[in-house]
């Protein structure tokens, strides 16, 4: 490896790390939005309501295990099945 590959490497590393702490602050705040819409009624069928219910209990547990990024996601799609940001 030459001396610049090794510098892009350690880079691209820190960056992830400091990048998790980011994503595992979002989170709680994401299912917290989730329970808020959820409480507050919705239109969703019973259906797609049990699916937004599993996909918010997945990225709990994604979260508790450590894994933000797939957390993250999940949620997302969960809010963007209810309709909020």
């Amino acid at each position: 490896m030459t001396t610049k590959t090794v510098k892009l490497t350690t880079l691209a590393a820190a960056l992830c790390l400091l990048a998790a702490p980011a994503f595992s602050g979002q989170c709680p705040a994401d299912i917290a939005k989730i329970d808020a819409a959820i409480t507050a009624g919705t239109s969703l069928s019973e259906d797609d309501l049990a699916d937004v219910q599993g996909m918010r209990d997945e990225g709990q547990s994604l979260h508790d295990g450590g894994d933000h990024a797939a957390s993250v996601a999940i949620l997302a799609e969960a809010k963007m099945m209810l309709g909020i940001e």
